[in-house]
């Protein structure tokens, strides 16, 4: 048993599998998502749950592939949904080895496969993000660079909750959640008001001391005039590393409170170029998007049969062995 493992066996199981980031989630958020996966997968007839009836069952759900487990409070407000109950084996962010078991849920069976695809829909991806999110966060430890690893918006339609909260669990920043948490002012909108300086002026005027702004800039002319035009970060897009780090080290000058966010043609293999001491911020969309899922299973318990499901090699029935 690993470390992670062997805490959690000393938590209340009401904890075990959460991390306090749970704590985040709103519940009327978690209730509404439910219901719209639910829905989505179950819109009228439970044809199979006529096959399996209601009689109580205990399932247990299996990693069987490498990666940092995340999205337990998702997996567990499914079941909750559906009146069965779930029992965590495995904290939340631990690193897991396949095969492990790390969850039983008990429940009447018609009720578990109702949830099971949704649920684990949701704990393989999460999983995915965090697992990637998690070695970004030990190149950034590796290097010693004091700024923040962050994801963007370029998230899944409708699991956006999910996949920014699989960041957090890996140990990065979520960036902003949506267009309401910060203004965020692209070249389209420059664009179409004609300069940095009246887009950031229309944005403060409407967004008030609350709100921070934040530019897109392609040189150190548009991020010195959005600067002064009263933008609280810049985000120098698609420089390359050297570029970037030239431009920042004159802007830090000039500007020593400006954030300075580096996104654009980053991605695991590079990032450790655009960390730098003059960076506060570095953004990948990769996070969100090109992540690989970590392979989870929930199998009902029966005698004589091997949830761990192992590869058939050979039907010895068929050949009559």
């Amino acid at each position: 048993m690993n470390q992670e493992a062997a805490e959690a066996e000393g938590m209340p199981n009401s904890r075990r599998g959460k991390s306090d980031l749970s704590l985040i989630l709103p519940t009327s958020t978690l209730n509404d998502l439910v219901h719209t996966w639910l829905s989505e997968d179950l819109p009228s007839f439970d044809y199979g749950g006529t096959v399996v009836g209601d009689r109580e069952e205990k399932a247990v759900l299996l990693c069987k592939s490498p990666g940092v487990l995340a999205g337990c409070p998702f997996f567990e407000a499914v079941f909750k949904h559906l009146n069965c109950k779930v029992k965590w084996l495995v904290s939340e962010g631990t690193q897991l080895v396949p095969v492990c078991t790390v969850a039983e849920v008990t429940g009447k069976v018609n009720r578990l496969l109702m949830g099971e695809r949704v649920a684990l829909n949701c704990i393989t991806r999460a999983s995915g993000v965090a697992t990637k999110a998690k070695r970004l966060a030990e190149l950034k430890q590796m290097a010693s660079w004091a700024g923040e690893v962050a994801g963007t918006r370029k998230t899944t339609p409708g699991f956006r909750l999910v996949e920014k909260y699989a960041l957090l669990v890996g140990g990065i920043s979520t960036h902003r959640y949506d267009q309401s948490s910060l203004i965020m002012l692209k070249d389209n909108h420059i664009w179409s008001v004609g300069s940095v300086s009246s887009a950031v002026k229309a944005a403060r005027k409407t967004g008030g001391f609350s709100i921070k702004i934040e530019v897109e800039c392609r040189n150190i002319a548009e991020a010195r005039e959005a600067a002064r035009s009263g933008a609280d970060i810049i985000m120098l897009d698609n420089f390359t590393s050297e570029a970037l780090h030239s431009t920042a080290r004159v802007l830090k000058e000039e500007f020593p409170h400006l954030t300075l966010e580096a996104s654009g043609g980053i991605n695991e293999g590079n990032i450790t170029n655009y960390f730098g001491p003059h960076i506060d911020v570095v953004s990948l969309g990769s996070l969100t998007q090109g992540y690989e899922c970590v392979d989870f299973s929930l199998k009902i318990q029966k005698e004589g049969r091997d949830p761990k499901n192992p590869a058939v090699k050979e039907d010895l029935l068929e050949l009559n062995i």
